[in-house]
């Protein structure tokens, strides 16, 4: 089987936005005098790299590395899988490492908060229609589990923003409609997005397809998960991610680094097919090339 993909010139507008959650909408800021003292030198820094930074530097070894952070950044219980205890090498059990991460989790989560853009851009799709002056829908799709969804969203301006998403379109990671193992690089979090999304239309309102859906992602493996559901993507990495797939920009907005392989190659797209588009921010985000029209 081949990937089929529309030409660019040939997309419609978009209907509904899918939007990841950890390090797109949300992360957390570090104060400066945050020990231990080798912290200080990242002034901003996601709570998933804080809490395995500070694990590791617990048993003397070195930092994350952004070659590694990439495989794990989106992938369902990542921070403590195989790719991660086969690099850390540490000298304990891996029920304590998992434990010690998981507790330091626990005591940062609640710390996160919004990231530049988001609850502009949130705000704005909410009251959405694309050109055809049909409405626009959003929804989260996180491989965060419940449990820490609630940690992330203690605080009242990181609860405000996700509230935006009405509660029956906020999809986490431990769903029981998703089938285990089935996590990003897999499309099902996103296909299943989109159904919940098409129960909830309006009278009137015709199914929505995944060609007219547009993820917003920021790790790898989100992007490629996006592209298998079918749909177009906009990614948002951070600059140390950037980095590490600087001159591999199409390949990624593709989804065909093969990051973590899963098989089913077909269902990725090419490189170049404008199917994908990279962002430096949320704040970046032009509603007008996608046919969204913004209520003023």
């Amino acid at each position: 089987m081949t990937s089929e993909k529309k030409p660019k010139s040939d997309l419609p507008p978009i209907r509904a936005c899918v939007f990841d959650m950890d390090g797109l909408l949300i992360n957390t800021v570090l104060p400066l005098c945050f020990p231990p003292p080798q912290f200080l030198k990242q002034k901003q820094e996601d709570i998933y790299t804080l809490c395995a930074n500070m694990v590791l530097s617990k048993h003397d070894r070195p930092p994350l590395p952004w070659s590694l952070k990439a495989k794990l950044m989106g992938v369902p219980g990542s921070s403590i899988g195989d790719v991660f205890h086969a690099w850390a090498q540490l000298p304990i059990p891996r029920e304590q490492i998992n434990a010690e991460q998981k507790e330091q989790q626990r005591i940062h989560f609640p710390e996160c908060r919004p990231l530049p853009g988001a609850q502009k851009l949130l705000s704005e799709l909410k009251t959405a229609k694309n050109f055809k002056g049909e409405k626009v829908h959003i929804a989260l799709a996180s491989g965060s589990e419940k449990f820490n969804y609630d940690l992330k969203s203690s605080r009242s301006e990181t609860r405000s923003l996700l509230s935006i998403f009405p509660s029956n379109l906020r999809i986490l990671g431990d769903d029981p409609r998703l089938a285990g193992g089935r996590g990003k690089p897999a499309p099902d979090i996103f296909l299943l997005a989109l159904r919940c999304i098409n129960e909830s239309l309006g009278e009137g309102e015709e199914n929505i397809g995944p060609e007219e859906c547009l993820v917003f992602e920021d790790s790898v493996p989100g992007v490629e998960a996006g592209r298998r559901a079918g749909m177009r993507v906009i990614w948002v990495p951070h600059r140390g991610l950037a980095g590490e797939f600087r001159g591999m920009e199409q390949e990624v907005l593709a989804g065909k680094t093969g990051l973590v392989e899963i098989g089913d190659e077909w269902q990725v797209g090419e490189a170049g097919d404008g199917w994908g588009v990279k962002i430096v921010s949320l704040e970046e985000f032009e509603c007008g090339h996608f046919g969204i029209v913004i209520d003023k």
